[in-house]
């Protein structure tokens, strides 16, 4: 069973910087596209940051030349470096992994979220 866990998330003073890691873990082969999206309370879920499995990355407007995303492809890990936070950056950030099994099937996979808060 495939599992994608995040960590990283806490509070912090806008200004301030916070990184993310996901792990994904289980009967897979491995990993294709991951990503990040985010939801704030009361508003629809978006995309962050996207990254192929060559480390080719996508932003969204609103965090470009802020956040940062990186993966590590033998471990199956990706991370979101977060920088210069806004308090309109809280949100619970969601990891996405297109996991691989070994019946050479995607499955597109979610993690369960981690609550960043970034305060005034």
């Amino acid at each position: 069973q495939v599992q994608l866990v995040e960590s990283g998330g806490g509070l912090v003073q806008a200004g301030g910087s916070l990184t993310l890691s996901c792990v994904a873990s289980g009967s897979i082969f491995g990993t294709r596209a991951m990503g990040w999206y985010r939801q704030a309370s009361g508003k629809q879920r978006e995309l962050v940051a996207t990254i192929t499995r060559g480390g080719t990355t996508n932003y969204a407007d609103s965090v470009k030349g802020r956040f940062i995303t990186s993966r590590d492809n033998a471990k199956n890990t990706v991370y979101l470096q977060m920088a210069s936070l806004k308090p309109e950056d809280t949100a619970v950030y969601y990891c996405y992994a297109e996991v691989l099994d070994y019946g050479s099937q995607i499955r597109p996979s979610w993690g369960q979220g981690t609550q960043v808060t970034v305060s005034s």
